[in-house]
């Protein structure tokens, strides 16, 4: 369970890249040298201090494209000198994904390394192919130990016979005799798990005739204020219109004046045609 195949591991190559030793230094200098096709790098040197250069920025990056792992085992042509160094560490522009700054380290190709390699896992688990299981990777590099020469840019890493509920751990890996593991040996390197079951939430339904509580209430105060003054109105016209009427029925004070007039007149009248009569 967990081997290593060996047959598809891409060997770390011999890269070759031309370099030249620079003087400038500072933040300005750089900046010019960018401008100019190049990229400045440093080399740390095994007798110590290091040593300032620039590459190519074309044929840095053509090289950096054709690997997968940014340690690189390469040999740098400087001063007529070939040098093997690893390539430890690559700064980008985030803007443009160019490569600004390389950082190195000379190395002896007799003594032994410390570096991380990336893990490849290979094959369809029975745990997912039967079991309906899921793979999870949850390792993607092991640190260790080998000659410059016997570097690789990953480990392919063979899952097949996993089942349903096992994992595979470091301890399981099986790198050969040039490579020491130098990571825990109880670290998960990858697991078959169940498939999560999807939980249903029922909607509760309202009961008939009752509002849903994600409906909009409907406001009926001010309806009803309308509806209040509206037959408020119609009211104090009839007010109006009764008062009218009973004023207008009632008979005026000249004819009041008249008629009593025309009374008192025709008595008078009456009385003096029964003197003469007499």
């Amino acid at each position: 369970m967990g081997s290593f195949g060996k047959e598809e591991d891409i060997m770390a190559k011999e890269n070759k890249i031309k370099a030249e030793q620079r003087q400038e230094q500072g933040s300005g200098a750089v900046r010019r040298l960018r401008r100019k096709g190049l990229v400045p790098a440093a080399m740390n040197r095994i007798s110590g201090g290091s040593t300032l250069m620039q590459l190519n920025a074309h044929e840095f990056e053509n090289m950096l494209r054709r690997h997968s792992s940014n340690q690189l085992l390469v040999t740098i042509e400087l001063d007529g000198q070939e040098l093997p160094a690893l390539l430890r560490e690559v700064q980008t522009d985030v803007m443009t994904g160019h490569a600004i700054h390389a950082d190195f380290g000379e190395i002896s190709l007799t003594s032994k390394l410390r570096v991380p390699i990336g893990l490849r896992l290979t094959g369809e688990p029975e745990g997912v192919k039967n079991e309906g299981g899921i793979l999870e990777q949850t390792l993607r590099q092991v640190e260790v130990e080998c000659l410059p020469a016997d570097m690789v840019e990953f480990f392919s890493v063979d899952v097949s016979a996993l089942k349903l509920g096992q994992s595979l751990a470091v301890r399981d890996l099986k790198l050969g005799d040039k490579y020491t593991l130098i990571t825990h040996g109880g670290v998960s390197v990858a697991t078959i798990v169940a498939m999560a079951e999807e939980e249903v939430v029922e909607e509760a339904v309202p009961a008939e005739g009752a509002v849903a509580s994600g409906e909009p209430e409907v406001i009926t105060k001010g309806k009803k204020e309308e509806g209040e003054e509206g037959e408020a109105a119609p009211a104090a016209g009839d007010k109006k219109a009764g008062a009218g009427g009973d004023k207008k029925g009632a008979p005026a004070a000249g004819d009041k004046k008249a008629a009593a007039a025309g009374d008192k007149k025709a008595g008078a009248g009456g009385d003096k045609k029964g003197a003469e009569k007499k």
